[in-house]
């Protein structure tokens, strides 16, 4: 699994798979024995053709947003250690969801310069404040979340437009779906 931090889930990706007709199939699920539970498995190694799961032949990059890679790359299962499939190289695909983060960061809205260098900054002084001084950085954690929910609060209330909330532009400068947005901005209201 990739994952690009500030967009949480709503953008992990990982490498896809594709039957021989291009399809993409649905879980594999694994029987095992008795009782209620019926595991499902969506790894692409899991579509080598054995167990009565279907044979992939090709992968691409795809993202929990539901981006789809266009590249397709041959899947060699002579290549794949059964043992350690994990070892693959899937560097295909992933670039390809690099490409896709990119164009999701690029669409964003963009962060001032100076501040994200003050972030950088904060980040790598907290970093070693935590490591000399835990209780200190504790201290200045506590005060960086007060200062983050009131600023955050305020953000909401110079969001709405005269129409309401517009939730696609919301999303899209946010980097999330619009879900993951309403109830993000649903958060930072609440906690005024």
């Amino acid at each position: 699994m990739w994952e690009f931090e500030e967009f949480g889930a709503d953008h992990e990706g990982r490498p896809g798979f594709l039957l021989a007709d291009g399809t993409e199939p649905g879980p594999v699920y694994f029987d095992a024995g008795s009782g209620p539970t019926v595991h499902r498995r969506t790894d692409w190694w899991i579509y080598d053709g054995t167990l009565r799961a279907p044979l992939a032949t090709e992968m691409r990059g795809v993202c929990s947003c539901g981006w789809r890679g266009t590249p397709r790359y041959p899947l060699n299962w002579e290549a794949v250690d059964r043992r350690r499939p994990y070892l693959f190289d899937t560097s295909g695909p992933e670039g390809d969801w690099d490409v896709h983060m990119a164009d999701v960061e690029d669409r964003a809205a963009a962060v001032p310069e100076d501040l994200s260098a003050l972030l950088d900054r904060l980040e790598t002084r907290l970093t070693v404040l935590a490591a000399d001084e835990p209780l200190a950085a504790l201290r200045a954690a506590a005060t960086l979340e007060r200062l983050t929910q009131r600023m955050a609060a305020d953000a909401v209330c110079h969001v709405d437009g005269v129409d309401g909330p517009q939730w696609d532009a919301i999303a899209q400068a946010l980097g999330v779906s619009r879900q993951t947005a309403r109830s993000r901005l649903t958060r930072y209201a609440l906690r005024r």
